[in-house]
């Protein structure tokens, strides 16, 4: 029987069946031509049955591809499916075929509701047999499909793998590259085949597929494949019985074979019986064509989204128009390119295939060309070329009339209400807590992480550390909408959600550390309701925890969310109070922690000594009962840590330069300190330890090695005096502490140690004390930079006021 037949025939003698690849630009003209030409009375699509009623919103204005039927288990929404369609998609150009033409347009794929199911019973039937649960994990698949071509749904979470169709038709064709041949045979053909007739492609890949599934070439048949072609054939029986003007079918090409051939309603019904089922809603959502690529990680879709919807939008010479596109964008990014470059690249494409014996430039011929002329050979501005334009950060839209879960609507609203847009492209934001609608925003953002919801991560800010800046990095991805629609158990807006799933989060976190930091959290976000809770649990686990790590790792955070209160206006008073009794206890259990510690737990420990003396340093003079301010009481601990032999070097070494820092502790009593370590009586290994402490970590101990001779000595002699077979043991320790100085130290260093003890006082000494310093702060050197700070700050009138101290003070500086 003939194509033309066949249409004919669409009521008579059978259904018209357009087997299509899903999201291919040719399909989906063939699509379009095949139904005017044919005229049919009902238009049935694969898909989830469940979404006929949003049918209707694909004709909204407001609706534009791509976006995706999104459906999810109401009792676990973390189950998930998508079937993303663009506009060069087929089954959205049947849809909107049918709107246009008041045709009824029906979804045929086996319902949601069993297939969400299905997939949960092979999940819990997987984590009885290898003992890990899989629950949650399918919206992460979501659109892995198996590599079969034009034949499969767009469906999550199918982790079967099957042979692909294209590949197999193209080996059989005589081609290696299964996308190279699809755009030969189908992408670069005009309307309809060769001789006119619309439904000549669709007959020939009806064979072609019905042969690969003959011989087994095209994978096989797995279970769901029969499953859901039974459940088609019952729709299509169905459809045949309402409509007396024929019914039109588009689906992937694989179930073509199978929707032909003759079954009875009795065997297909029985193939159904059984089947587990669960309660499901669906809804319409925006999609990416990032997200619809392969390297997306969609299984069923094309390797180039972006050129795709080139090829099916532009009217007339695709080439070109590409090129032209492609010329601008470039052009975009401060490249010199002309319309030479692209009148040369044109003529390049097209004779690259004329020698690849193509019937048109294909993409491969356009990116060469574009290399070639456009890049200077360079695959470097050819990568931006791909991301942008061959892939695409184009993000759909969906009406609001769209079914949503609360969550959703009361998210969408703060997003207008914000002009904050949801973007494919990934993009900075710098926020100015200050500004009302700038804090608003980052709150949002910050309650959003709470939730699971990623659509921004915080990044450092440039050109300030001040508390009242926050930079994010947005990006809106399609499964955002999963992970809305899975928060919203835990409310019904955006601030009721967040609060609650902190108080949840406050009750089960494992450790002290969780609980400190969730403060900080609410406090960013703004839960002033569930700051309360988190506060309370909080006190009480600090109350019964007793190890002074925990109690050192949980003190940091809270002491951060402290600087938070002036800029978003939170009541940080409890937060004050229970991070000085957290301090208070750390420096009671410090000393006896830090007893008879081996390797990695000194080192561990180092870290919470440092953790710890940052968070004093913000906490400030706190009053501590009994003991003045908290500063004070812990240099009190520093100096304790410092002297006792029991405490690891590293650990030691690292007490005396944190007093040496804040001035507690004068030049030579650090040099007597370091004396004592670096004895002929300290062991080596720990001698080293010491230095590490001392002068490593990234704490700027190079820098003080270097204008500070006295102790370059003192590290120069006793190094020197290693004895051989135990300098090979503490060699490792050396390089790991002297490798973290920057270049230009190491320099320094090295020029110092070469020159000798006798010549370093005469290169650097400056003066009396300290060598390398003057004595007393010069204030007409200090003096110098001010008119270059006045140029930098602005004009005079302006310029920061000098105090009327020392002279060096710049005050009215924003920090």
């Amino acid at each position: 029987m003939t194509g033309t037949d066949r249409g004919a025939a669409g009521g008579a003698l059978g259904p018209l069946l357009l087997g299509v690849r899903h999201h291919g630009p040719g399909s989906a003209r063939a699509v379009r031509a095949a139904l005017e030409a044919a005229r049919p009375g009902v238009v049935l699509i694969e898909g989830p049955p469940e979404a006929d009623a949003l049918i209707p919103l694909a004709a909204d204005e407001d609706m534009r591809p791509p976006v995706a039927l999104l459906a999810h288990a109401v009792d676990e929404p973390g189950r998930s499916a998508f079937w993303p369609l663009a506009e060069f998609s087929p089954e959205w150009v049947a849809l909107r075929w049918a709107l246009a033409h008041d045709v009824p347009a029906r979804f045929i794929d086996l319902p949601a509701a069993h297939s969400l199911a299905w997939r949960s019973q092979e999940d819990t039937q997987g984590e009885d047999a290898e003992g890990e649960s899989t629950a949650g994990k399918d919206a992460e698949r979501a659109g892995e499909e198996p590599e079969a071509g034009p034949g499969d749904p767009t469906c999550a979470s199918a982790p079967e793998v099957r042979v692909d169709p294209l590949a197999a038709l193209a080996g059989a064709a005589g081609h290696d590259d299964p996308e190279r041949w699809w755009e030969d045979v189908v992408e670069h053909q005009g309307h309809g085949g060769g001789d006119g007739d619309a439904l000549a492609p669709f007959t020939a890949l009806e064979e072609a597929m019905g042969a690969l599934r003959e011989t087994g070439e095209g994978g096989g048949h797995d279970e769901r494949d029969l499953v859901r072609e039974a459940y088609m054939r019952l729709q299509v029986r169905a459809a045949q019985r309402e409509s007396a003007r024929g019914v039109a079918v588009v689906c992937g090409a694989w179930h073509v074979p199978a929707l032909r051939r003759k079954v009875t309603a009795t065997a297909d019904r029985a193939l159904l019986k059984g089947l587990p089922r669960t309660k499901v809603d669906l809804t319409w959502v925006p999609w990416t064509y990032r997200r619809l690529s392969r390297s997306g990680g969609y299984g069923a879709g094309v390797e180039s989204p972006g050129w795709y919807a080139h090829l099916f939008g532009a009217a007339d010479r695709p080439v070109e128009r590409w090129l032209t596109k492609v010329a601008g964008l470039l052009r975009d990014e401060g490249r010199t390119v002309s319309s030479a470059h692209v009148i040369e690249a044109v003529r390049l494409a097209g004779t690259l295939a004329v020698l690849r014996g193509r019937p048109l430039a294909g993409l491969g011929e356009t990116t060469d060309a574009v290399r070639a002329v456009m890049c200077d050979g360079s695959d470097v501005p050819l990568a931006l070329v791909r991301d942008r334009l061959v892939v695409g950060d184009v993000l759909g839209e969906v009406p609001a009339g769209a079914p949503a879960v609360p969550l959703q609507r009361d998210l969408a609203r703060l997003q207008r209400r914000l002009r904050l847009k949801p973007e494919a492209r990934r993009r900075e934001l710098e926020l100015d807590l200050r500004k009302d609608t700038d804090a608003s925003r980052g709150r949002l953002l910050h309650r959003l992480r709470l939730l699971g919801v990623g659509w921004g991560e915080p990044a450092a800010s440039r050109g300030s550390t001040g508390t009242f800046r926050e930079t994010w990095r947005l990006r809106w991805d399609p499964e955002l909408s999963v992970r809305v629609a899975e928060a919203g158990v835990w409310g019904t807006t955006v601030l009721a959600a967040a609060t609650a799933k902190a108080e949840a989060d406050a009750v089960t976190a494992r450790d002290l550390a969780e609980v400190t930091a969730l403060a900080e959290r609410c406090l960013l976000a703004g839960l002033p309701d569930a700051l309360t809770p988190v506060m309370r649990i909080l006190a009480d686990r600090a109350a019964l925890d007793t190890d002074v790590g925990h109690l050192a790792r949980a003190l940091p955070a809270l002491v951060r969310s402290l600087r938070y209160g002036d800029v978003r206006g939170t009541d940080t008073g409890a937060l004050a109070e229970v991070a000085a009794g957290l301090a208070q206890r750390v420096f009671v259990g410090l000393p006896a922690a830090c007893a008879a510690l081996d390797t990695d737990a000194a080192d561990e420990m180092r870290g919470h000594v440092d953790a710890v003396h940052g968070a004093v340093g913000l906490l400030g003079d706190t009053p501590a009962p009994g003991h003045g301010g908290l500063r004070s009481r812990w240099q009190e601990v520093l100096r304790t840590l410092s002297a006792r032999d029991l405490v690891p070097g590293v650990v030691r070494g690292r007490a005396v330069r944190l007093l040496l820092d804040d001035g507690v502790l004068a030049a030579d009593e650090a040099a007597r300190f370091m004396g004592l370590a670096l004895s002929r009586g300290t062991p080596p290994a720990d001698a080293a330890a010491w230095i590490e402490g001392f002068v490593g970590g990234g704490s700027g101990g190079g820098l003080l090695l270097l204008h500070d001779e006295r102790l370059l000595a003192l590290v120069d002699a006793w190094l020197t005096g290693v004895a051989a077979e135990a300098f090979t043991d503490v060699l490792p320790l050396l390089r790991r502490t002297f490798a973290a100085y920057e270049p230009g130290v190491r320099r320094g260093l090295g020029e110092l140690v070469r020159r000798g003890p006798g010549a370093r006082g005469r290169v650097t000494t400056a003066g009396p004390g300290i060598p390398g310093f003057a004595a007393d702060l010069d204030t007409e050197r200090a003096d110098a930079v001010l008119p270059v700070v006045r140029l930098l700050l602005g004009p005079e009138g302006k310029a920061p006021a000098r105090s009327g101290t020392d002279g060096n003070d710049l005050v009215g500086v924003d920090a």
